[in-house]
């Protein structure tokens, strides 16, 4: 099922939108401003491992949505740096900031009778963590990290999972995702893929290549496509 863009220049669509049972998000990306800690984390870290010299961090950015380790692996740095990385992380969890707007999605969301999870590169600890910190986790009945499952993304096993968990088939869920990983995961699970712009990555025609189904300039842009469910 393909679905139009909902805020693409040019197109206008109105779109007529099946019912949507469930919406799973990314994390980092979508539903928090988390850039500058990863920033600052990934620079003590590779200070720490590897030594004097730039962090490469706009590198690691490119590779957002996968777990960790196997950015680690593709950059071909030392698998080391995931211990003050998630150290770091931990410690600067009071800096992120949710993303304006997202907060009053989620409350309309569930408003609307929609079951929400989380979908996230992050170790499922870690991001539970974080939700908590932010007041969020209650939002969301399942939260899922990479490291609770076989295959990361850009594989579908994550979304799966949350399907599974949600007990919601493939044609009623989207899945919100600011990179390509996040889409090529959609796609694999055969859920309905939004790419998210509100915190534009480096490369827009990378994401907008890897064939989202929707494009959302905004969080409110979403709820044209998740009216409320019938009988919630």
């Amino acid at each position: 099922m393909t679905f139009p863009i909902v805020e693409r220049p040019g197109t206008g669509a109105d779109p007529s939108v099946p019912v949507r049972h469930a919406v799973i998000f990314d994390l980092d990306g979508v539903v928090v401003d988390s850039f500058a800690v990863m920033s600052e984390a990934f620079a003590i870290a590779y200070a720490e491992v590897v030594g004097d010299g730039p962090a490469p961090f706009e590198e690691y950015r490119r590779h957002l949505g996968r777990y960790f380790p196997d950015i680690m692996r593709i950059m071909d740095l030392p698998l080391e740096m995931e211990e003050p990385f998630v150290r770091e992380s931990y410690r600067l969890a009071g800096e992120v900031q949710v993303f304006g707007g997202v907060t009053e999605l989620l409350l309309t969301l569930r408003a609307r009778g929609l079951r929400l999870a989380i979908a996230t590169g992050k170790s499922g600890p870690r991001a539970r963590s974080l939700l908590d910190d932010l007041g969020l986790l209650p939002f969301f009945e399942h939260v899922i990290g990479s490291d609770e499952v076989a295959r990361p993304k850009p594989a579908p096993d994550i979304v799966e999972r949350a399907l599974s968990l949600l007990d919601v088939p493939p044609g009623q869920a989207i899945m919100i995702g600011d990179a390509p990983t996040d889409i090529a995961s959609a796609q694999g699970a055969g859920v309905a893929s939004a790419a998210a712009l509100w915190a534009p990555p480096d490369d827009i025609g990378e994401l907008l290549a890897a064939g989202p189904d929707v494009v959302l300039r905004q969080p409110a842009d979403l709820l044209a496509l998740c009216p409320s469910v019938p009988g919630r």
